[in-house]
């Protein structure tokens, strides 16, 4: 079963704070305020939420697109990975 959607939100800060904060391991963890590791390269692993949720770095355009592979603890052996898109553009366009 697939499901998809879609969540937008402003920051106010410019995209290429956003993105490097959500690919650095202390920037991660005080945004979320859980522990968290991260990875600014493809194919870089990453934790966060305490190691409630893991995965990999598939796909990144500084300051625009970060694509990563998501699972949590709760995910069967059997299950395949979650996707998430993060799509970063100045406000207005």
């Amino acid at each position: 079963m697939s499901v998809e959607f879609e969540i937008s939100e402003s920051f106010p800060v410019p995209p290429q704070v956003v993105y490097k904060t959500w690919l650095d391991s202390a920037g991660h963890a005080a945004m979320t305020g859980s522990p968290a590791s991260a990875s600014e390269v493809v194919g870089g692993e990453f934790t966060a939420h305490d190691g409630y949720i893991n995965g990999k770095n598939l796909e990144l355009i500084p300051g625009k697109l970060i694509r990563q592979s998501w699972r949590t603890q709760e995910f069967a052996d059997s299950d395949p990975d979650s996707e998430l898109e993060i799509t970063l553009a100045p406000e207005g366009t």
